[in-house]
């Protein structure tokens, strides 16, 4: 069972808290969980128990990151716009994330590293999971064409976000703000059904 299904104990939330503090400072790449042991006062063997790696700490913090970006909207929006129930619902995922942009930055560096190419396929699910849960939080209800239209669009829109909010040092994060704003218009435009209308009478 994953973390994102069981939760980590005290001592794993505190790792994970740990590990991101000290990936700050030195970068995924170089990042080492004996250090992070020692930062806490625990046996590495603990560590262990709960993570099988540092790539399983990294999952566990993106696991962090999806949670919040499924957390209950506020009782205004559903009757916001498409393309503004998704922009709420992905800056969340990046508001959990914004103080450690740098870390999150090397973490995906570390996945992509050409000695790691066990992590490429997870990524693309973990990627495509994402953008799954990220609908499902919006609330959209496009099917067919317009659904897939849906997927394949905002994969490619996050993935272009995801290299700007790595490097927005502006206030709130302005600029991964505006630039989703001026670029989900086009999920206004695909045709969805009517939530209103039951199937018993289409």
């Amino acid at each position: 069972m994953s973390e994102l299904e069981s939760g980590p104990d005290a001592l794993g939330d505190c790792i994970i808290d740990t590990a991101i503090d000290v990936a700050q400072d030195s970068g995924w790449y170089d990042f080492r969980l004996h250090i992070v042991a020692q930062r806490l006062g625990a046996p590495l063997e603990a560590v262990l128990i709960r993570f099988r790696d540092a790539d399983a700490i990294a999952d566990a913090w993106f696991a962090r990151a999806l949670r919040a970006m499924l957390r209950e909207p506020t009782p205004d929006f559903d009757s916001l716009l498409p393309s503004e129930r998704v922009g709420v619902v992905l800056m969340r995922w990046f508001d959990a994330q914004s103080a450690h942009r740098r870390a999150v930055g090397s973490m995906i560096g570390a996945k992509l590293h050409p000695s790691h190419p066990h992590h490429w396929a997870p990524m693309i699910f973990s990627l495509s999971r994402l953008i799954h849960w990220g609908l499902e939080a919006a609330r959209l209800d496009a099917r067919g064409l317009s659904r897939q239209a849906e997927e394949v669009g905002l994969t490619l829109l996050f993935l272009r976000v995801l290299g700007l909010w790595l490097n927005d040092a502006s206030p709130r994060q302005e600029r991964t703000r505006d630039f989703l704003g001026r670029n989900l218009g086009w999920m206004d435009r695909l045709p969805r059904r009517d939530p209103f209308v039951s199937r018993a009478s289409g």
